[in-house]
């Protein structure tokens, strides 16, 4: 930070500590749970009598710090707030964790059904730099000794063993041979591949229990949930967990024939057979051949622990791990001059270029662009396999109201007999300079690198 900005920074939190409504700000700031950029909100709230029209209780932003209310800004990108992306990623970890042990409204039996963790990768678009590791050595990352040359002159070999930091990780050897549209058209198609992939699962599993799919469903349900990953290479992977359940969902067991080895069949057989065709350039994507099926078990290596644990921590990420932003790409941004690695680059190109046909507007890989094709949901689930962000985000907030009640700043009120009348209007988002120095101090977090002021 250059000195004058740290000047005005420390002159900015200095004003902020001796003005009188400091106490009622920091408040709000732990309130917000350390969130970098809060939403400023203007507004009211009015608690009416419904039987005789008394005000019962009336709340205003006009006697707060500024005149607004800060409230966190709930997103799942960690390089964007930290704070509130560590909410995203517990709330994924509970919502996953008790789809296989039970709790938040689901039976504790729920862990005797058979469960697999299935990772489906992409396919390849051409040789890139990796790091491979055997028995804790770290191998050479594309060894060959009588490596081909390609078309543009370049030998299709890599002896150096790659650092896990090392910043050519994910980029290809020869940038002209690598497919890149290819590349962000199978992220723009994998949502629906997956669709087809759940499809065709409980198409194989009835098959090989010799039922119909009327008939399995009246008998065994297959549930869900699956986070999206990126690579370095810039293309997603899916990792999911999939249940096996009764008719009723995780309330009831599974048959005695609805095993873990007949659904592993069914993933294998489903994910080798789905395909999903961009018809417009007459191309056909399906899952790469690298396809994981595990068993998840209360003990060893893949307990439900460590599965939850894996799949919360990517609900939080994007595509930052191929160096591109965290926002939207605009069509006349000079793609030159963008702060970002050079095969994310290329990529975006490929989004922007792909996007202008008129023929593939419905991928919009142009609003895409800086998921590098990608418009998806990260982290979805079938309705049965647990319970749901909103449910636990109500519980929270729940609590929340019965510690302001507690504290006296909220009346008990009947909610039945209560009429609430509320305005609010957006205001602004962020911290000041001189904010953010104290919002860190308060809550322990730790100072975005650069930018971040309110706006």
């Amino acid at each position: 930070m250059p000195c004058s900005a740290r000047s005005h920074a420390v002159a900015g939190m200095i004003d902020r500590l001796n003005h009188p409504d400091y106490d009622r700000w920091a408040t709000q700031i732990k309130r917000a749970g350390g969130c970098r950029q809060p939403i400023h909100l203007r507004g009211k709230v009015d608690h009416y009598d419904q039987a005789t029209g008394q005000l019962l209780h009336h709340y205003t932003t006009n006697t707060e710090p500024d005149g607004i209310l800060r409230v966190p800004c709930k997103t799942r990108r960690a390089t964007r707030c930290p704070a509130c992306a560590e909410t995203y990623r517990a709330d994924t970890y509970h919502l996953i964790r008790a789809g296989l042990i039970g709790g938040k409204s689901v039976p504790e039996t729920v862990s005797t059904h058979p469960c697999l963790f299935v990772t489906l990768t992409a396919p390849s678009f051409g040789t890139v730099h990796v790091r491979r590791e055997k028995n804790g050595k770290i191998l050479p990352c594309h060894p060959r000794r009588d490596a081909a040359t390609c078309p543009h002159g370049q030998i299709m070999s890599c002896t150096d063993r790659h650092s896990s930091d090392d910043p050519r990780l994910g980029e290809p050897l020869c940038p002209d041979c690598y497919d890149y549209e290819g590349s962000v058209l199978f992220n723009a198609i994998s949502p629906e591949l997956w669709r087809r992939f759940t499809e065709a699962l409980r198409r194989r599993f009835a098959k090989l229990s010799g039922l119909t799919l009327k008939a399995l469903r009246e008998q065994a349900t297959i549930s869900f949930a699956k986070v999206a990953e990126y690579q370095r290479r810039g293309v997603v992977h899916f990792h999911a967990v999939i249940r096996l359940d009764g008719p009723d969902g995780p309330d009831a067991p599974p048959p005695a024939w609805a095993t873990a080895d007949a659904l592993a069949d069914a993933v294998q057989h489903a994910a080798s057979v789905v395909t999903a065709e961009i018809k417009p350039l007459s191309r056909t994507f399906r899952w790469g051949t690298q396809l994981d099926v595990r068993r998840i078990t209360m003990t060893g290596d893949l307990t439900e622990q460590a599965v939850a644990a894996y799949i919360a921590k990517y609900a939080t990420k994007a595509a930052e791990c191929v160096g591109t932003l965290d926002r939207r790409i605009q069509p006349l941004d000079d793609l030159a001059a963008l702060p970002i690695r050079e095969h994310a680059r290329h990529l975006i190109a490929a989004c922007m270029r792909l996007g202008a046909l008129d023929d593939l507007a419905e991928l919009r890989l142009i609003q895409w662009a800086h998921m590098l094709g990608f418009r998806g949901h990260f982290s979805t689930k079938s309705r049965r396999y647990s319970t749901t962000l909103g449910a636990l985000r109500a519980a929270r907030e729940e609590h929340m109201k019965e510690s302001e009640i507690t504290t006296g700043r909220l009346p008990l009120f009947d909610e039945d007999t209560v009429l609430v009348i509320a305005h609010w209007a957006y205001a602004g988002q962020g911290l000041s300079a001189g904010d953010q120095l104290l919002a860190a101090a308060i809550t322990g977090t730790r100072l975005p690198s650069a930018g971040g002021g309110a706006r």
